[in-house]
């Protein structure tokens, strides 16, 4: 269990989960990226990727 940068809610970070993975805040839907810490994994904002229109 970590908290959510964005609104301090409780995000569960299941016990499989693997870096890299993206997680989403069930409060206010914000998505992060599994970081590997020391202990367990840190959160880290995700990238947003828009679309390209080739501008």
């Amino acid at each position: 269990m970590t908290k959510c940068a964005e609104c301090d809610a409780d995000i569960s970070v299941p016990g499989d989960a693997l870096e890299g993975e993206i997680v989403t805040c069930p409060e206010c839907g914000a998505s992060f990226e599994l970081v590997k810490a020391a202990e367990g994994f840190e959160l880290k904002p995700a990238q947003t990727v828009g679309e390209d229109w080739g501008q």
